[in-house]
């Protein structure tokens, strides 16, 4: 139980009797909100000029999801389905109400255009808050001597760099530059991990042999091009000491190697999001072009691969559960865009999931016990609240907070189908799934935006939070004893050198 004080009467806002979970307990409170900040916490308080009764429900933080492409053009030309508009109502329809989505740089732009682009879109549509992460494509002089630290400085502290795809991939020598900028100004660098040449050589024999399919999407990302892939991507942050995220993270060898290199002390971190927990690779293989549906980089594997993810989950090695939404109708403006004679490699990579995530995660991991409310709060707000900067603003129900609480009726069933989800993509790859609890209230900075179904919030009410050094970077450990005997004295000697 806390008990915190920190207010004059009346509130705007009150939620009472509710059960309060944040990632560290569990208590019986009511909560207190003003000018969209939380500031008190406490049994009994009087009644807000807005008064929510939440008894017999769960009250947790919103959810953010620091993995999200919208209103994106993708490497291969495709435009996603959702706009900033569609985008985050969806989000906060699934009780999400921070998004960080990508601001995509093709190889042609500049940084400052591609930044003022996206920013603009979003700020017209977008609903609830969010922030970018940068897609750094084109990592040349200016980009990282000038661009890349003004992005930073301006609070867009992350990127995303490819280690895969023709127009996105980078090389070592180039991901290397990349790292050493961050390094050097505090950013959090993604990568998607998987082995580009493993991928294209597989492909075209594949493709030589007439397989053309959406199943073949699975067997040209063979396991090995993510696991090769992550392997390098560690060991060129271990050279020269930066913290990496591994995104969506598929594989069970890939688990393990991340396991093994956190526990020798590598600055390496990973996420992993819902199509892995809840999808296989079988499920592509459906009649006519049905199992492009289900096509996304890396793809899923099967059971054993999904116990590996809920492992890496539980014991910290996957650290924050992200969508990956990537919306693309299914139709020649996106998973098929040359129709019946669409090969596996010509269709968008990606599914939707932004709306799904937390009650999918909700009602297979909190309701069948695989997770405890806790973990569940942790994965989906409070670390990726510190791994992105957004800490102590986002990510925790506590004085001084934004005012981003979500009721839980933990009775409700719903049966998933595409005409109850807000997205803009007409499918979804988990129809007719039921679930067991979902988000009936959301407030973001104490304005209600879901209420009764309903959305209450005018599009473009949503803000840009200008986010802080991820907690990684800012908070970088010293070298564990095991790493000091595996790297010996060279490990500060090269640290020394590099930084003159």
């Amino acid at each position: 139980m806390q008990n915190f004080s920190n207010s004059i009467a009346p509130f705007d806002l009150t939620i009472r009797n509710g059960r309060i979970s944040n990632a560290d307990g569990t208590f019986i409170a009511d909560i207190g909100v003003r000018d969209g900040v939380i500031v008190e916490i406490a049994q009994n308080l009087s009644p807000g000029k807005e008064d929510v009764d939440a008894t017999g429900k769960w009250v947790l933080p919103g959810g953010i999801d620091s993995h999200t492409h919208i209103e994106q053009l993708s490497g291969m030309g495709v435009m996603c389905a959702d706009d900033f508009y569609s985008g985050t109502v969806s989000a906060a329809f699934g009780g999400t109400t921070t998004i960080i989505s990508f601001a995509a740089q093709h190889r042609e732009d500049r940084i400052p255009d591609v930044i003022a682009d996206y920013s603009r879109r979003a700020r017209e549509k977008a609903v609830i808050d969010y922030g970018f992460h940068l897609i750094l494509a084109n990592p040349d002089d200016q980009a990282l001597r000038h661009e890349l630290p003004a992005v930073i400085e301006s609070g867009i502290t992350s990127l995303k760099v490819y280690m895969t795809y023709d127009k996105l991939k980078l090389d070592d020598y180039q991901l290397l530059d990349v790292l050493a900028v961050a390094g050097e100004h505090g950013a959090m660098v993604m990568l998607h991990a998987e082995n580009h040449d493993m991928i294209r050589w597989v492909a075209r024999r594949l493709l030589e042999r007439g397989h053309k399919s959406p199943k073949f999407h699975a067997v040209s990302h063979d396991p090995l091009a993510e696991s090769e892939a992550t392997h390098r991507a560690i060991a060129l942050a271990r050279l020269i000491d930066v913290p990496v995220l591994i995104v969506h993270v598929a594989g069970t060898e890939t688990v393990d190697i991340i396991r093994k290199a956190r526990q020798l002390g590598a600055p390496v971190y990973a996420e992993s999001c819902p199509q892995y927990l809840f999808l296989e690779a079988k499920d592509s293989d459906l009649s006519g072009l049905e199992g492009a549906k289900y096509c996304c980089s890396p793809p899923p594997g099967g059971k054993a691969s999904q116990e590996a993810v809920w492992a890496g989950f539980k014991d910290g090695t996957l650290g924050v559960y992200s969508s990956d939404h990537a919306p693309y109708r299914f139709d020649e403006s996106g998973k098929i865009p040359k129709g019946d004679a669409t090969t596996f490699k010509e269709m968008a990579n990606g599914v939707p999931g932004i709306e799904l995530r937390l009650p999918l995660l909700f009602s297979e991991g909190v309701m069948k016990g695989r997770i405890s409310i806790e973990e569940f709060v942790a994965l989906t707000a409070t670390n990726h609240a510190r791994m992105y900067g957004l800490a102590p603003r986002k990510g925790a129900i506590q004085v001084g907070a934004d005012a981003d609480i979500v009721v839980w009726d933990t009775a409700r069933r719903t049966v998933v189908s595409a005409e109850l989800l807000h997205d803009a993509v007409g499918y979804t790859p988990y129809e007719g799934r039921e679930i067991q609890g979902w988000p009936v209230e959301v407030y973001s900075r104490g304005r209600c935006v879901v209420k009764n179904n309903e959305l209450r919030v005018e599009r473009g009410s949503g803000r840009f939070i200008a986010r802080s050094r991820p907690d990684p970077v800012v908070n970088r450990q010293a070298p564990t004893e095991d790493r000091k005997k595996a790297f010996g004295d060279f490990v500060g000697l090269k640290s020394a050198a590099l930084s003159k």
